[in-house]
């Protein structure tokens, strides 16, 4: 397993590698570079306004060496203790943590995958003969490249309306989406429609008469640009009228009673006929929706849980902030645990005047109130600062207060275990602290680490879901449960909203909970100790 890890690791950082020299940008693997050219110190200005993300470079280097250390050192020579081994298959026996446990890694594969599965640029168009794959070059394809005209030739086109376009011309262009083809954030949705059914001359929906405006639309992929809204009762059009030309100008009015137009109630101040303007070639009868809007199941573009109050889509939106969590728990986890081993075994194993210092250094941070501090951050940072850097700045802030609590655990295993005939024969035979510390004390101080590791996962999702929410956390340009959960909370009625949100965050921690309790069981020294 341990080898397989070490393989990835070597594929990722070659990948990662080969894509940042030749353009490319493979999913999850450019995230080193990208965060290095995000943030102004982890790269260097070239001549030509370039940019060398040197963190990216060292980093994708780092993965490889360790990959390969991981595949080199657990060679196929390589055997667990048979004290790892039970506990490993006590874990295995443990049904609901394992199965939690392989839960988690398929969402951290899907998660993986980024923009190839979940994005509004297309994997593939094939125009004219040529091929582009704009999800995975760093290029920025422009409108002209795919036939179109005016003020969409200079910029980057709308992938799903240029989908949909080749596939009404029906020729041999084409462009492949992803999965879902919305993008988590930075990609507005203004409005969506649902189809209304006419049944005995009366409008239902969902098999009950309507009540509500409903109207005919000019452009499918686009309800708010609507040619004629009308208001309903009882299934019948009863009210107001209005009409609007291509352009958006509203045009027309009329009155309508009980189904029926009352006499001499229209006006029209378009160019041209009256009638021709309401013979308009539109798609049928749609109710629209605009943000927050409801899911939409088996349209053109379904929404499977709607959109927010900005108009994202929520699935694309939850996904967005699953990879933040993962992202976050893989930089924060091994930081802080490193952090507070480190200083926790030095603690214990020095003593005296070295663990006073640290203690009260220690208790004076402890008592430094977290959300002032981030609310202090989140003002004074410039915008600019905190929405490249955002992630990384929270990250920082938990990191100097999430350290503290892993130290006087590390401590008392030091404590315990350095007074060992073990630690004693390692001083006698010229062993140095460092080697003490992190090849001897360590390795038998493992299960407080790993038992601890799930709940402090838990602990960074809450940490991160909370501030969001209160407004302290992420810039907009990240996709958070927090902000999602807020959204659901200010619009009440959009339901889905709260109820998504409520759901994946539940989900995710009922998953890593379980996991905890399957290792902590584990891990139990009692599980393998008889008394007499």
């Amino acid at each position: 397993m341990l080898r397989l890890f070490g393989w990835i690791l070597i594929v990722g950082a070659l990948l990662g590698a080969v894509g940042q020299w030749f353009g490319f940008q493979f999913p999850t693997v450019r995230f080193p570079f990208t965060l290095s050219e995000q943030i102004g110190f982890l790269h260097l200005e070239l001549d030509g306004g370039e940019k060398f993300p040197w963190f990216g470079w060292l980093a994708t280097f780092s993965f490889l060496a360790f990959g390969l250390w991981i595949a080199l050192f657990f060679s196929k020579k390589f055997r667990l203790t048979p004290i790892t081994a039970r506990r490993i298959e006590r874990f295995k026996s443990i049904k609901r943590g394992y199965y939690s446990l392989l839960a988690i890694l398929a969402l951290a594969a899907v998660a993986s995958l980024d923009h190839a599965l979940v994005g509004n640029e297309a994997l593939a168009v094939k125009y004219d003969g040529e091929w582009y794959f704009p999800a995975f070059t760093k290029e920025i394809e422009k409108g002209e490249q795919f036939g179109l005209e005016g003020d969409a030739a200079k910029t980057a086109p709308n992938y799903r309306a240029l989908q949909s376009k080749f596939a009404e011309d029906a020729g041999s262009d084409f462009a492949i989406m992803p999965l879902l083809s919305y993008a988590p954030t930075n990609d507005s949705i203004t409005a969506v429609s649902t189809e209304l059914e006419e049944e005995d001359g009366l409008v239902m929906d969902d098999g009950k008469e309507f009540f509500g405006l409903g109207s005919l639309v000019y452009d499918l992929s686009r309800p708010e640009r609507k040619h004629l809204q009308f208001r309903f009762r009882k299934g019948l059009k009863d009210g107001p009228v209005q009409g609007w030309d291509r352009a958006g100008s509203s045009v027309y009015r009329a009155e309508y009673s009980k189904g029926a137009l009352v006499a001499d109630s229209e006006t029209w101040n378009g160019e041209g006929d009256l009638q021709a303007f309401l013979d308009q070639d539109s798609v049928g009868l749609r109710q629209v929706h605009y943000s927050p809007s409801p899911p939409t199941w088996g349209e053109e573009n379904p929404h499977y849980l709607g959109t927010d109050s900005r108009g994202y889509d929520v699935v694309a939106y939850l996904f967005g902030g699953l990879q933040v969590n993962f992202k976050a728990a893989l930089i924060y986890i091994p930081l802080v645990y490193a952090i507070g081993i480190t200083v926790g075994l030095l603690m214990g194993f020095f003593g005296g005047t070295f663990d006073l210092v640290v203690q009260r250094l220690i208790e004076i941070l402890s008592n430094v109130p977290f959300l002032f501090v981030v609310m202090i951050a989140s003002t004074a940072v410039p915008p600019k600062m905190k929405e490249s850097a955002g992630l990384w700045l929270i990250l920082f802030i938990l990191l100097v207060f999430g350290w503290m609590g892993m130290t006087y655990l590390m401590r008392t295993a030091a404590l315990k275990e350095k007074s060992r005939d073990y630690v004693a024969a390692s001083r006698v035979i010229g062993a140095s602290t460092p080697r003490i510390l992190f090849r001897h004390i360590l390795p038998n101080s493992l299960a407080i680490i790993v038992t601890l590791i799930p709940f402090s996962v838990s602990g960074l999702v809450l940490a991160l879901t909370s501030l969001d929410y209160l407004g302290f956390g992420l810039p907009p340009s990240y996709a958070s449960w927090g902000q999602l959960l807020k959204d659901g909370l200010d619009n009440l009625s959009a339901y889905w909203l709260v109820t998504s949100a409520f759901l994946a965050l539940v989900s995710l921690l009922i998953l890593i909970t379980f996991v905890g309790e399957a290792v902590r069981e584990a891990f139990d020294p009692k599980k393998f100790s008889y008394y007499r």
